[in-house]
């Protein structure tokens, strides 16, 4: 099985059905999630390993029954995102902090079935709760793998200096007595080689405490549903390492659960011009795709090229006040006019789950698209409850 190249992604969202949403709107087609999930299987049923959806990635809780056909559960980045998990996914729930206050943990505890620490300090002041919660919850440690080729310091969990992870000298001379597990995260949209060489240094680091281990996450960032990722590879690294080790294998992929599954969807406002022309749209950069400003990078756009590829190119820009809120500049084949549909690919993960309401900009709707009906069903609106709910 083959992930999906933006060329195919773009069968998945016919004009019909992009034109038949109020905009702006957030559409996740079925069809397309499901042959993400099928590859995922894939590699379950190949190496054993267990596959949780990343909340922190893809939140969208109407998806759920779906999604939990094929994966092992969800992993959480704190008590909000484990209660979601628990009420909604209903099946494991594994959960990581960098730290836990003691009201955050008491709901911690309650909502998962894995706990992991960001060090021995946290581990040790909240290990008499979750012994005195009767539950049986399994305990890791996060180790940072002291390597890393991702190459934005904004995305990068092991950059110099980074919060994330214990360095492994730090598990010398400690009692590790009631650790299941560690967890180590070091990708972001990397493919399978790049986990051959973390998991390296991981294991150079912290190989003597492997085999004492009931299971190791090797976190997030396999790009595994991408078009050229090498499943393979993948499949023979876990089943290597379980070989030799003989312990359970995690991993947690966010995108890849969504890769090219959603659009969204705007509509052009108004065109002005200020030496380029420039196309105000119901939609925002920095309200509904922060990332586009941060990382920054720029999506693709259903019939349209990059400026000067075709013959009309426009600046897209955003709704709110911020001057800086542009989402870049695409060439189109016939001159823009108010009303027009803008469909920007890929925005299912790290969109929804990060989005603001700042400047009161409407929420994009949450919408899913069935292939085999041809319907699109909206599963939420957002208005002004949405903004006024944030304040108070």
């Amino acid at each position: 099985m083959e992930g999906q190249s933006y060329e195919a992604a773009i069968k998945d969202f016919p004009d019909k059905m992009t034109s038949s949403v109020e905009t702006p709107c957030f559409i996740v087609s079925e069809g397309a999630l499901r042959r993400n999930l099928g590859v995922l299987a894939s590699v379950k049923r190949r190496t054993g390993a267990k596959v949780l959806l990343a909340l922190k990635a893809f939140a969208m809780f109407s998806t759920f029954p779906l999604i939990r056909k094929y994966l092992d559960g969800v992993c959480a980045s704190g008590p909000i995102e484990a209660q979601l998990g628990f009420e909604e996914f209903g099946k494991e729930v594994h959960t990581f902090a960098p730290a836990y206050s003691e009201a955050d943990m008491k709901r911690v505890i309650r909502y998962s079935d894995t706990i992991i620490f960001n060090s021995i300090a946290q581990w040790k002041r909240h290990r008499g709760a979750i012994e005195r919660s009767g539950k049986r919850i399994e305990v890791g440690l996060r180790i940072n793998p002291g390597y890393s080729e991702v190459e934005n310091r904004l995305y990068n969990p092991s950059a110099p200096g980074s919060r994330l992870g214990m360095a492994a000298s730090d598990l010398d001379g400690d009692d590790l007595d009631g650790i299941d597990g560690l967890h180590f995260h070091s990708l972001c949209e990397q493919n399978s080689d790049v986990l051959v060489r973390v998991l390296r240094s991981f294991e150079k680091r912290c190989g003597k405490y492997i085999p004492r281990m009931k299971w190791i996450n090797f976190g997030g960032g396999h790009h595994i549903t991408r078009k050229g990722y090498d499943t393979g590879l993948l499949v023979r690294t876990v089943n290597d390492f379980r070989r030799r080790y003989g312990v359970q294998v995690n991993i947690e992929p966010g995108e890849a659960v969504v890769l090219n599954a959603g659009v969204l969807v705007a509509t052009v406002l108004d065109i002005v011009h200020n030496r380029v022309d420039t196309a105000i749209l119901d939609t925002s950069a920095e309200a509904h795709m922060p990332d586009v400003l941060a990382g920054p990078y720029r999506p693709e756009v259903i019939g349209a090229g990059r400026p000067g590829m075709r013959k009309h190119t426009y600046r897209l820009g955003g709704l709110t006040c911020l001057a800086g809120d542009v989402i870049g500049d695409y060439s189109f084949s016939k001159p823009l006019k108010t009303g027009d549909r803008i469909v920007f690919l890929d925005m299912a993960h790290y969109s929804m789950v990060k989005t603001t309401t700042f400047n009161g900009i409407r929420h994009p709707s949450l919408a899913l698209y069935n292939p085999g009906t041809g319907k699109v069903r909206v599963v939420k609106k957002f208005g002004y409850d949405a903004y006024k709910e944030r304040l108070s």
